[in-house]
């Protein structure tokens, strides 16, 4: 299976669209247009098809990440709330 399979593959069973998977990538600030990103759906025989390489398929999954569960909190904030709790 290669990355544009899986790509494909993530695209419908999240039922997203060019937009929203432009939107998720700059999520970890990675910029890509919609007509880029719509040459690595077309078929591999089409003269415009790309192959998704394996940083562009990495921070897809990275965006798609913080899209679902949102950004990771600060480190010091866990650590001083972590440490108010044992110091009371």
């Amino acid at each position: 299976m290669t990355n544009n399979d899986i790509l494909k593959k993530l695209r419908v069973a999240l039922k997203l669209r060019d937009d929203d998977i432009v939107k998720i990538l700059s999520l970890v600030d990675f910029r890509i247009s919609k007509s880029e990103l719509g040459a690595f759906f077309r078929r591999e025989d089409h003269p415009k098809y790309m192959e998704c390489g394996d940083q562009i398929l990495r921070n897809f999954l990275n965006g798609l990440v913080i899209h679902l569960r949102g950004p990771m909190p600060k480190k010091n904030a866990t650590a001083n709330t972590s440490q108010k709790k044992s110091n009371t």
